[in-house]
């Protein structure tokens, strides 16, 4: 491939870099335009449950790993003793 292959090559990409770039960031609106939606205003008490029914979901989770990681962790120990 020659210089001026190169050159040429080096060229094309650079200008489709800023179309790409355009095309990429084509989402972000800086008009004073309205949104297609409206996002309800959150109140404080609202933002409160939501979190505490949050907080007891992520704790049951854990105990249910906690106890599916027991359970598993047992019946390895008590194979690996059977076994040896």
């Amino acid at each position: 491939m020659g210089a001026l292959a190169m050159i040429t090559i080096i060229r094309t990409n650079k200008s489709m870099l800023s179309k790409r770039l355009d095309k990429k960031l084509s989402f972000v609106n800086t008009s004073t335009e309205k949104t297609e939606y409206n996002l309800p205003k959150a109140t404080p008490e609202k933002l409160r449950e939501i979190r505490e029914t949050l907080q007891k979901k992520n704790k049951r989770r854990s105990l249910q790993r906690l106890i599916v990681i027991g359970i598993i962790g047992g019946i390895l120990i008590a194979l690996l003793l059977y076994f040896n």
